[in-house]
Order: structure tokens, then sequence, then C-alpha cells
């Protein structure tokens, strides 16, 4: 496993929290953050599966 895919899941895992702690407490750029933070997670562990397919 690629060290990408560590760290796009652990990034994913934080946006999902920023992301629900915006919608709690009404906070729009906390709420932003969050989903993009996700969004970046989502991508660096994209990337990591290429890395992983690569290496096969």
């Amino acid at each position: 496993m690629d060290k990408d895919r560590v760290a796009g899941a652990a990034k994913q895992a934080v946006g999902s929290i920023k992301e629900a702690a915006g919608a709690l407490v009404g906070d729009a750029k906390l709420k932003a953050d969050g989903t993009i933070e996700k969004t970046e997670g989502k991508i660096q562990n994209a990337v990591g599966g290429l890395k992983d397919a690569a290496k096969k």
C-alpha cells in the first residue's frame, strides 16, 4: 500500500469531521474547508492507487 493512499484516507477522515462540525455549528467556512480537504484526500488516495497499480 502506497503512503499516498494512507495520507489520502487520513485527509478524507479529517475533512469529513470538519465538514460535519461546520454543518453542526453553522460555520460555512469550516464546512467548505472540510469539503476541500476531503476532496484532496480522495485525489491523493487515487494517486496512491495508481502508484500501487504501476508497481505490479
